[in-house]
């Protein structure tokens, strides 16, 4: 039987077809470059949210500034971003009525996780979307 943590994986995954990645990319290197890539490849709509890049495009999609400049609704919103600035970004996700929220490897954090669920928000933490998506994808 799977944990809370893998239960909020599974959901998520299964009831995402948009996602918002903050803090997306343009450089191959970084790891969000990558997982918006997997994550393009495997039919998802992935909006990249960098305001530094906005008005550019990303592997063919259009960059925001913000997850509050995108003109539609998101599922999902995958956060790229230094641990100490995720609750705003969950206030931000709140505000436009995301319904979940993602935090890559390595990244974690007490407050946003309670902003995130105390606002009915699917939370997971510190887990790679790209890795749980090819690891569950039989199952999904």
């Amino acid at each position: 039987m799977p944990d809370a943590k893998e239960t909020d994986i599974i959901d998520i995954l299964k009831h995402t077809r948009t996602i918002a990645m903050v803090g997306a990319s343009s450089k191959p290197e970084r790891p969000s470059y990558g997982v918006m890539q997997y994550l393009l490849a495997n039919g998802f709509e992935v909006v990249p949210v960098n305001p530094g890049q906005a008005g550019s495009t990303l592997m063919g999609q259009l960059v925001y500034a913000s997850l509050a400049d995108i003109p539609f609704p998101v599922d999902l919103v995958d956060i790229f971003r230094e641990p100490a600035a995720t609750p705003a970004v969950v206030d931000e996700a709140i505000a436009v009525n995301a319904k979940g929220i993602w935090l890559q490897l390595g990244i974690s954090n007490e407050e946003a996780a309670a902003k995130a669920r105390a606002a009915g928000l699917r939370y997971v933490e510190d887990t790679c979307i790209k890795i749980d998506h090819a690891r569950l994808k039989a199952a999904l």
